[in-house]
Formats: C-alpha cells, structure tokens, sequence
C-alpha cells in the first residue's frame, strides 16, 4: 500500500512541517554533492553504544536530518507530508516542534536500549515520523488515506480510514521488528524505533484528543 494523500483539511499554514521537508532534502542533497554523505553520517548518526554511556548525545537530534539514499528520504518526507500538517494544525507550531523532538528522541532511545552494544550509525526521521503517525491516527481515526493498492501489476486506487492504514503499518513494524529478534537477521531497518515512536506519538496526543472532544461537546 502506498499513501498518496488524504482528505483531512487544515485551518493554517503547516509551516514547520515544510521546514523539516526542506532542512531532510537540503541536508541530504548538500552531503551528496559536497561529497560529504558518508562523513557527516559517520560524525553526526546516533550509535547506540554511545547514547547509553552518555556520550555525543547531540546525535540524537543531528540523526534526524540525516537519511541513507533517495528511497529512505523520499518514504519518511511522502509520511511527513500527509500526516504532519494536521498533526501541527492541532498542536500549534511550537507545540509540535517539541512534540516532533521529543518522539524522536523517545524513538531512538528505545531503538538503542533495543541493541545496546551497536556501533553502527542510526539516521533517519522515521521516528520521529512515527510519533506523527501515532499522534495523527488517535487525533483523526475516522480521516481517509487515498492509497493506491497493488497487487502484482495491477493498482487500484482506494480511499482506507487511517486507522485502518496506520494501524497496518504499525502492525508490518511489529512483525518485522518480531522476525529480526527471532532470527537475527537484520534488516538495517531500525523497527523498535518505529514502534517506540508511534507508540510515543500516540500517548502524547491522548490528552489533545480529549480536549479537542471537549470542545465539540
């Protein structure tokens, strides 16, 4: 299944969620011709055997601007376009700064409290997204994703409650991060941070939805 759009409207401007867009692209676009990817990962990706004895803890926040290739940026900015805007619409530009930071970071702890003893460079902001996705599907439950659904060659257009499309992504992250721990065969795919973010994602909206129920009463 592949997100296209969907059909929640806004009352303003998402303005930082287009700055995250556009710092994730120019970030990544500048290593690439600056010739620089493979420093800038090495120097500023989160290791989680670093994080865990309190050392270069600033990587939790420089590793969600950094991504691994086009197919990693261009699925966590298709993510971040659809949901982010009505996620900051709810919560206010600053609130959504703190709240977009802070699940991150809950991803990334839980992804290196998940293996402890890994060196290797942690990057992406599909945790952070991921705490989007948690905060939209318990913000708008009932909010329609068109997604265009494949089966061998054939696609099909098809409009899916996004409780119902979130909710199957979250369950492919769980299955996933299963099959890793059972094989241990990594997929170079940090799945717990998935679900340490959506899970974050979705326990800090809680209080906003209420709210929000509260105001409509």
């Amino acid at each position: 299944m592949f997100p296209l759009k969907d059909d929640n409207p806004r009352s303003r401007f998402p303005i930082l969620t287009a700055l995250f867009l556009v710092m994730n692209t120019a970030i990544f676009v500048y290593t690439l011709l600056s010739g620089t990817f493979e420093e800038t990962i090495d120097s500023y990706g989160m290791r989680p055997v670093e994080i865990l004895s309190g050392k270069r803890l600033e990587t939790l926040i420089t590793s969600m601007f950094l991504h691994g290739g086009i197919l990693h940026i261009a699925g966590n900015m298709l993510f971040l376009f659809i949901f982010g805007d009505n996620v900051e619409d709810v919560l206010g530009h600053g609130k959504f700064l703190l709240f977009y930071l802070t699940t991150g970071i809950a991803a990334s702890l839980i992804h290196a409290a998940t293996d402890p003893s890994s060196s290797i460079p942690t990057i992406g902001a599909s945790g952070a997204i991921s705490g989007v996705l948690g905060a939209y599907v318990v913000l708008y439950p009932g909010a329609r994703v068109l997604t265009a659904v494949g089966i061998y060659f054939f696609w099909r257009l098809v409009k899916i409650p996004a409780v119902f499309f979130l909710g199957f992504w979250f369950l492919l992250q769980v299955l996933s991060a299963s099959v890793t721990w059972m094989t241990g065969v990594s997929e170079g795919v940090a799945y717990w941070a998935h679900i340490g973010g959506f899970v974050a994602g979705a326990i800090v909206a809680l209080p906003t939805r209420t709210l929000l129920k509260k105001n409509m009463q």
